[in-house]
């Protein structure tokens, strides 16, 4: 059991009494409770800040029963070009396939859900913020009320930096408002600020917090991992100049993050670790969301509100279509089924292997349908007994649907997010229990790269990006450019929010012009021969010698639909219909 500080806690009864009414959902934080009997002790400080932490981590029921992390994952990788939107078949996962294939309306469900979360967690800091900034009604300031104070202002800024990047001007709320309407934050009648003066304003509310936070006492302290403390700080810091292309400023803020000698790359065998429940807290991680197992409740009555449910739900690998009772996973994941949502281009899968081979990252990332279906064990003694050439022509094993195949799948299997046993305990029912990262040290090197490259010292971007290499196995570049650290980048962070947002700044929209035109389907000639017509792919080259193919599918243009990036459009999401219905101030981005 895992005991670390800010965890989820079993707070209904504080949020009860802190939390905005009913109106939130479309119109940030309009109206509140009654709080006479509250935010009058130290106590009531850390509480409310915990409250703060469980909001922005913990289940929000909405249409598709998604939690904040899950849209937190879906906003910031969905529209990138190294993922597909799988699913069963075309269709299924359709509010996130949606995003990828940029064929969204202001409707989307991740879209809403996330906007509208986003701002819960905004309310949730400025509760904390409006009641402690002049400390304790008796007493004034202390150092749990400056330090508490302090944390909410870095996670408030936060949101700021995602709601900035992902909607341009959105609505700038840095008090809890009783009445009126905001505007966005570039149309406000008594304080317009621009999609930069927003950033810069990140910028100012971490150094502005930064002597009252903690700072993680060693690699090995677990509680300054899953708090905000004086590192996260710096690195939001950073990673907001970038956006700012303020290359020397942000390359003073990481800079602080490395010299602290409060983190550290885990060794390469350990590097599987920081997506599971084994790597919570590990030296690597500068902030994460703290989801706490607790064995006095059940898996849908308190279980399933603290941990990212959908996440396993649609991002684990299914079984269904694989032969019945041998879906290859079933083992390593303790028989955890799921939807298939998170396909790899083959592309990328290929660039990647290309570039590390079967290094520790690699393996821990990706794995072939060759790995997959010969060499994972099965709950079946007699398919373990089976030779390799056995499997090769086994129909006891393999993609067994014929309609489909694995839908939105490449001959490369997304493995980073997969559920392990452990990450599920003792529940089973796709209760994901391993915490959700924000910031691990990997990307602060990669952060600070970048800037020394940009910033013309690439001497120092070279150490860093090797720092990144070495551990994954490879050998140390003699000198590097933006090509090299975007590489590294792609691969050491695939899946972790940064690609979208990336190719956006770095104006790397080539691949993304052309989403949803091509989906792959993933077959298997011993279940399902290529049909007539068809034009296979064969993952050897030929079909003499291999098993798997894909069949390349466009659907969506079949179906009338517009897919790809559109420049001048795509670049920020749709502010929701439920706003704009609500808030006449509110004005749609453009193209939508």
């Amino acid at each position: 059991m895992k005991k670390l500080v800010y965890s989820i806690l079993a707070i209904g009864a504080l949020f009860t009494a802190v939390s905005c009414n009913e109106s939130l959902l479309e119109i940030p934080q309009k109206g509140v409770v009654a709080i006479e009997d509250f935010y009058k002790t130290d106590a009531d400080a850390e509480a409310a800040m915990a409250a703060a932490y469980a909001r922005f981590a913990t289940r929000i029921t909405g249409q598709d029963g998604s939690s904040i992390y899950t849209d937190y994952k879906a906003a910031l990788n969905n529209c990138g070009d190294d993922m597909y939107a799988a699913g069963s078949n075309f269709g299924d996962n359709d509010f996130m396939a949606q995003l990828d294939e940029f064929r969204l309306d202001s409707g989307n469900q991740v879209v809403e859900h996330f906007y509208s979360n986003l701002f819960q967690v905004n309310y949730a800091c400025n509760l904390v913020i409006d009641n402690f900034k002049d400390g304790l009604p008796e007493g004034g300031p202390t150092a749990t009320t400056k330090r508490v104070v302090a944390e909410a202002r870095v996670l408030r800024a936060y949101i700021y930096f995602l709601l900035t990047a992902l909607w341009n001007t959105p609505p700038f709320i840095d008090h809890v408002i009783a009445d009126g309407l905001p505007y966005n934050a570039d149309k406000d009648p008594e304080n317009p600020m621009s999609h930069e003066d927003l950033f810069r304003w990140v910028v100012s509310e971490c150094e502005a917090a930064v002597p009252d936070l903690d700072e993680r006492k060693s690699p090995s302290d677990k509680d300054g991992a899953v708090k905000v403390t004086k590192g996260f700080a710096w690195a939001l810091e950073g990673k907001t100049l970038l956006f700012l292309k303020d290359y020397t400023n942000a390359k003073t803020a990481l800079k602080k993050v490395i010299d602290s000698g409060k983190y550290a790359l885990v060794p390469g065998e350990r590097y599987w670790e920081n997506f599971h429940v084994e790597g919570d807290a590990n030296e690597e991680k500068v902030f994460e969301l703290n989801i706490e197992l607790n064995s006095g409740i059940g898996a849908w009555g308190g279980m399933i509100q603290r941990s990212t449910w959908m996440e396993a739900n649609i991002w684990s690998w299914r079984s269904d279509h694989f032969v019945a009772g041998a879906a290859p996973h079933s083992k390593y994941n303790g028989g955890v089924d799921g939807w298939g949502g998170l396909g790899v281009p083959k592309w990328f899968g290929d660039a990647f292997f290309a570039n590390d081979g079967h290094s520790p990252r690699f393996d821990a990332t990706l794995k072939h349908i060759d790995d997959a279906v010969y060499n994972m064990e099965y709950n079946s003694d007699e398919i373990n007994a089976m030779t390799l050439e056995q499997k090769k022509d086994s129909d006891k094993i393999g993609i067994a649907d014929p309609q489909d195949g694995l839908y939105g799948q490449s001959f490369w299997l997304p493995f980073k997010q997969l559920l392990r046993a452990t990450d599920v305990g003792s529940y089973g029912n796709n209760v994901r229990l391993n915490n959700g990262i924000i910031m691990r040290y990997a990307e602060v090197l990669l952060l600070y790269a970048e800037a020394c490259i940009q910033g013309g010292d690439a001497g120092q971007g070279a150490w860093a990006i090797n720092e990144i290499r070495t551990r994954a196995g490879l050998a140390p570049l003699a000198s590097v450019t933006m090509d090299d650290l975007k590489n590294e980048k792609m691969f050491e962070l695939w899946l972790e929010g940064s690609r979208w947002l990336d190719l956006l700044r770095w104006g790397d929209t080539a691949r993304v012009q052309q989403a949803g035109q091509a989906v792959p389907k993933l077959f298997d000639k011993v279940h399902r021969a290529p049909k007539s017509g068809e034009t296979p792919i064969w993952e050897n080259g030929s079909e003499a010698n291999s098993r798997f193919y894909m069949v390349l599918t466009h659907e969506a243009i079949d179906k009338g639909y517009k897919v790809g990036f559109v420049a001048g459009k795509h670049e920020f999401f749709p502010y929701p219909t439920s706003v704009m219905s609500k808030n006449p101030n509110i004005v749609q981005n453009p193209g939508w």
